[in-house]
This record gives structure tokens, C-alpha cells and sequence, in this order.
């Protein structure tokens, strides 16, 4: 079996894809039939009309990771608030009268086919986690995903932090999944093989 060393951080620049990175993008493969599909004929339409923020992870001039970013919102029914986790003391009072809660959406996350397991999508994560824990541009309660529903990306997904939000979608292709931003980084398990 063939050893597989984590990238460091210094190594991996994150990016907004523009220009020439989408043509590089025609040569990116993630091996999800369904992500290489919209990396190589929908994502740059999206990002054009604003559907969407396209961003890269690369490695010198390679680009070894995609992923989307959107604005969002968490939408609690009643029944859920009341087992909703984590929430803070002084925000209780104010919680149950909110409908919905500003956060921003992880979408498309791949990672180049030969370069997965290496930490490059859990970089991703967190790059996006540390960047909307200290952003002050908009309200941002909570980062969201639709995590392709299999084994392996759910537990990817669960490993950094993320809730199902809902087990009405435990049979769906995705499944919504929530971080609460005001969680300190430090407090989720980390492992080394990822989505």
C-alpha cells in the first residue's frame, strides 16, 4: 500500500477561479461523474450569473481542488429548534422567534482523482470555516453543504464538524448538513483521509 503524505498548508493557494482557470478545468477530474460534469460545462455560466463564487486550491500552477461558494440560509421548522445543538446561552431568547439564519453553502467540493486523501478537502473546510468565522461583510450563522449521500463523503463531512440537518433526506442523492459557525475550529475531530 502506497503511503499517503498530507500536503502542508503553505503548499495548497486558494483561489477564485477566473480566466484561464477555466480552461484548465477541462482536464480536472474528481472521479464524481456528476462534479466533473459541472467543473467542465456549467460552472463558469454559474459563477457569470452570479448563481455562484467559483474557487480553486492549487499547488503551484495545478489546480488539485474545486469548490463553489454560495450564500444560503439554515431554515429550521419548530420541532427541529428544539433539539437544535450548540446553541449559545445569550442567543436563546432571540432563536426560537428566527425562521431562518444566514450562512454560506459549501457546494461542488472535489478533489483532483490521484491527489484524495491527501487533506487537500479538509484544508478546503477549514480554509472556508476560518475565513466566515471572522467575516463581518454579512450575517453568517452557519456554513452548509449538500453532501453527495454516501458513506464516505458524509463521514468526511461529519468528521469536521457537520449535523445532518434532517433525516427526511437519508435516502435523497445529498444530504444538507450544517456547521455552527461559532464553534471554535480547534473542537472538531480531525483524521487524515478525506472526501
Amino acid at each position: 500500500m502506497v503511503e499517503k503524505t498530507p500536503f502542508s498548508d503553505s503548499e495548497l493557494n486558494i483561489c477564485r477561479l477566473e480566466g484561464d482557470d477555466f480552461n484548465d478545468l477541462k482536464d480536472f477530474s474528481c472521479g464524481t461523474e456528476c462534479l466533473d460534469q459541472f467543473f467542465h460545462n456549467e460552472i463558469e455560466l454559474c459563477a457569470k450569473y452570479k448563481y455562484l463564487s467559483p474557487y480553486c486550491a492549487k499547488i503551484g500552477d495545478e489546480i488539485v481542488g474545486v469548490f463553489t461558494l454560495a450564500a444560503d440560509a439554515l431554515i429550521l421548522e419548530t420541532d427541529d429548534k428544539e433539539d437544535f445543538p450548540n446553541m449559545n446561552e445569550e442567543y436563546r431568547d432571540i432563536f426560537p422567534r428566527q425562521t431562518s439564519f444566514p450562512a454560506i453553502n459549501i457546494g461542488h467540493l472535489g478533489v483532483k482523482s490521484g491527489l484524495q486523501s491527501k487533506r487537500i478537502g479538509e484544508q478546503i473546510v477549514r480554509f472556508v470555516i476560518a475565513t466566515f468565522s471572522r467575516f463581518n461583510g454579512a450575517g453568517c450563522q452557519f456554513i452548509t453543504v449538500d453532501s453527495l449521500n454516501n458513506p464516505r463523503t458524509n463521514k468526511f463531512y461529519n468528521r469536521l464538524g457537520f449535523s445532518n440537518q434532517s433525516n427526511n433526506d437519508s435516502t435523497h442523492p445529498t444530504r444538507r448538513m450544517y456547521l455552527d459557525i461559532f464553534l471554535p475550529i480547534e473542537e472538531t475531530e480531525m483524521e487524515t483521509e478525506e472526501a
